[in-house]
């Protein structure tokens, strides 16, 4: 089987992962920080590690700020439900997941939220930007990759514009985190999603939101926090204001250990490795008679064949033992933008894991299709 649909989730993981998580839950499977036993003591130390390791990875000083989630999805639920006020107007790209359109949709519709859509795909993203402010404008909310054509936004230039009109900047890294170096420092971000499963190549069910700043955060949801008990209300200090409930401890030891192989890889190499193979299969499919390519970029190509459905040829790719994926991606905004609201598109999503040989094979197949 070759597994080209990493941008959904990484298929392979390294044997680094596959143990830590093994370790885990046969040696200290406890509830992490919810007890005064060894375990319990041993798990809420793995917990802070993790937070450590995503602080230093990405180049912040902050690792209570790091904050663990079920997702990318939660994570920026959880910012855009912290940052967005009733009346208040936000600022979004065209290539934006449902992740970031429904919960603004929901805010639009409950407490009168406003946003607007700016073209990430023009030449000048910066006027482009300005040219959609307004006075009530609070938030600008981004990919960092789009997970449908693969484009890269500048994450300096939206920085800037944060800066400089005093707005929140929240981005969603689930395609650029693991993939590219991001120096979160530097930013200004106040807040940074992104999942573990992907690029980061740990397991499903966790992610992360890196906040900002020095604000509060306003839960999503209340409960166990394991400190203040006595207390009606949540407690007030990130990350326990905001992690409510026993947290995914398998999960975090996975991330932790996914970050370790990245580092010990390179993420230059990895950012090279990506690149390379994306030209590659550009260039492969590109050169098959009847192929079209919609969008290619940071590891991401979407194509369609002559006038198959994209589920059709995805299914077809599959009877070659080629999983790649079809549809819209649950991002019909960025559909919209390309044309291909109505077909989908066929997505082929490489790893650090992918060869030569996987592009080749599925060039192979897609000519004789």
């Amino acid at each position: 089987m070759i597994y080209l649909d990493n941008a959904a989730t990484t298929y392979k993981k390294p044997e680094s992962v596959v143990r830590a998580v093994k370790r885990c839950i046969k040696k200290y499977s406890a509830n992490p920080g919810r007890g005064a036993h060894r375990l319990s003591i041993i798990a809420g130390e793995a917990v802070y590690d993790a937070r450590e390791r995503i602080s230093k990875f990405f180049h912040t000083n902050s690792p209570e700020r790091v904050v663990f989630t079920c997702n990318t999805t939660h994570a920026l639920n959880l910012a855009i439900k912290a940052f967005v006020k009733p009346g208040d107007h936000v600022l979004i790209s065209n290539l934006e997941h449902n992740s970031v359109l429904r919960p603004l949709h929901k805010l639009k519709e409950t407490i009168g939220v406003e946003y607007s859509i700016f073209n990430a795909l023009t030449d000048d993203l910066r006027r482009e930007i300005v040219s959609h402010i307004r006075s009530n404008t609070k938030v600008i909310i981004s990919t960092a990759a789009s997970n449908v054509i693969g484009k890269q936004i500048p994450l300096d230039v939206l920085a800037d514009i944060k800066r400089e009109y005093n707005l929140r900047l929240v981005i969603d890294a689930a395609q650029a985190a693991g993939h590219k170096k991001i120096e979160l420092d530097t930013l200004s971000c106040d807040a940074f999603c992104f999942p573990a499963h992907k690029a980061m190549l740990g397991i499903m069910g966790t992610g992360a939101c890196i906040f900002g700043g020095d604000f509060a955060v306003e839960p999503l949801m209340e409960g166990g926090s394991g400190t203040l008990s006595k207390s009606l209300y949540m407690p007030t200090a990130l990350p326990e204001s905001v992690e409510a409930g026993t947290l995914g401890l398998p999960g975090i030891v996975a991330l932790n250990a996914g970050i370790e192989f990245i580092e010990n890889y390179g993420i230059l190499e990895v950012e090279r490795r990506i690149n390379y193979l994306t030209g590659l299969l550009i260039e492969r499919i590109a050169s098959v008679n009847g192929a079209k390519i919609i969008g290619a970029d940071h590891g991401v190509v979407s194509f369609l064949v002559r006038d198959l459905g994209s589920e059709h040829t995805a299914a077809l790719l599959d009877k070659y033992g080629i999983c790649t994926r079809a549809g819209l991606h649950c991002a019909p905004l960025a559909h919209h933008t390309v044309g291909t609201f109505e077909s989908g598109t066929v997505r082929a999503s490489l790893s650090i894991f992918n060869t030569r040989k996987d592009v080749d094979a599925l060039y192979k197949a897609l000519k004789r299709i």
